[in-house]
């Protein structure tokens, strides 16, 4: 549901209070407007700089109209014969004030009678415990792919500007997670610098972005499969899942691989070249970045970590040696006041419920370093151990494999120990379909 059809709900349910988390604020403004304009409801607009506002005209003869005080009082004159809406801007800057706090609250209770709504129009969800029960929260999304394709065609005035056909998806996919301002600009910058609307660009937004929040990395590399020796099965398995015709289905997406192996055996550098293979980014997660000095900081870094590696997808979620940063689990508890544990938590639980396009990759150099449940049937499609020297692979075909993929059963590659977790195995072996052990030294 749109913003505007959510809005329409509650104000005909009469819900008072609404807080609208939005990075966009003129987007949501023109949206609401357009919403009261078609119902014939009131929009008063505050904030700090312009003060109060109704219908696009700011009242300039009320000096006190700055005033966050002031502009609550204004709706005690609301006739009531039509809906009033007030929308406050960044409000959440003022809620520290306890006259603020209780005029509000008595606003939010006598609404009931005139029909008048107070809408918080705020980039976060910062509710006084006073006004927790008197809210309700409503996200303003950003935009999906289809507004996204608009503003690029609105931004391409000439026709070879806007790439078509798959070059265009990879435009879309790239610009996934960016609010409409940062669309604009990403796309603006690629027709300065290359006459036409690249991915190049997009990245480089959104590598800015990452780096102001400093809990991923983001890694464009130039090299792909054909720069890595060996892993013939698992370079084609991976492959073939991500770039299935049916991976727009979020019941038939790929989850990720588990790699385990000695040092040097490749691990990390098929990670980094799977992105540039499949044309997704790959995000870095470095566990010891996420931990935080501050109680609930650490907790508060991953949900957010994951939250922008979901803002990105498609994209790869690389973790190297993450049994290091997973090592103190069992003992969280006598050792960090179970911080460890709670990140290890929140952890598996996006592993187990995200329905996004983010394929989740893990190292690990020791696997009995790491909690068993960590690597249970359905959390990895598969895990993959290594050696420095040909050994036999076991694969097992799940439910979303493609039909070029070999036939269930084993087959014989240049690297490494490959087996399925998931549900449908076969131990039905079958005669070798990829190429001879090869010797790799």
């Amino acid at each position: 549901m749109t913003l505007t059809e959510r809005l329409g709900e509650y104000v005909r349910a009469c819900f008072t209070g609404l807080w609208i988390e939005s990075h966009e604020h003129e987007d949501a403004l023109r949206e609401m407007a357009q919403l009261c304009a078609e119902q014939n409801w009131q929009l008063v607009t505050w904030n700090i700089d312009s003060g109060l506002a109704t219908s696009g005209q700011s009242h300039d003869a009320d000096h006190s109209a700055s005033d966050p005080l002031a502009a609550i009082r204004t709706l005690r004159s609301a006739s009531g014969d039509t809906a009033t809406l007030l929308v406050l801007s960044n409000f959440h800057r003022f809620l520290n004030s306890a006259e603020i706090v209780q005029a509000l609250a008595e606003q939010l209770v006598a609404g009931k009678q005139t029909r008048t709504f107070v809408v918080v129009l705020s980039p976060v969800v910062s509710i006084p415990v006073e006004l927790e029960k008197l809210f309700v929260v409503v996200e303003h999304h950003l935009p999906g792919r289809e507004q996204l394709l608009d503003i690029a065609t609105g931004i391409a005035s000439e026709a070879d500007e806007l790439p078509s056909g798959s070059e265009l998806d990879t435009v879309l996919d790239s610009a996934c997670g960016l609010t409409r301002y940062e669309a604009e600009n990403a796309f603006s910058l690629s027709l300065v610098r290359h006459g036409r609307i690249t991915s190049e660009a997009v990245w480089e937004l959104k590598s800015g972005m990452l780096k102001k929040s400093g809990l991923l990395e983001l890694h464009r590399g130039q090299d792909d499969f054909a720069a890595l020796g060996g892993l013939g099965s698992l370079k084609a398995f991976c492959r073939r899942s991500l770039l299935q015709p049916g991976r727009g289905n979020p019941l038939k997406r790929p989850r990720g691989v588990l790699l385990l192996g000695v040092p040097g055996t490749g691990k990390s550098a098929f990670a980094k070249a799977l992105g540039r293979e499949t044309g997704r980014p790959t995000l870095i997660l470095d566990v010891g970045a996420l931990m935080g000095s501050l109680v609930g900081q650490t907790e508060n870094n991953i949900r957010q970590a994951l939250r922008i590696a979901d803002a990105m997808a498609p994209c790869i979620l690389f973790v190297d040696e993450i049994e290091k940063g997973l090592s103190g689990v069992a003992s969280s508890g006598q050792t960090d006041s179970g911080v460890s544990a709670r990140l290890f938590s929140s952890l598996l639980t996006w592993l187990n419920d995200h329905t996004s396009d983010v394929y989740f990759i893990a190292t690990s150099n020791d696997i009995s370093k790491l909690p068993p449940e960590f690597s249970r049937s359905e959390r990895f499609d598969g895990s993959c151990t290594g050696a420095r020297k040909p050994v036999r692979v076991d694969f097992h075909a799940p439910s979303w494999i493609p039909p070029l993929m070999p036939p269930p059963g084993t087959i014989t590659c240049t690297w490494g120990r490959y087996a399925m977790s998931r549900p449908n195995v076969c131990s039905t072996a079958v005669k070798p379909t990829l190429s001879a052990p090869q010797n790799l030294s």
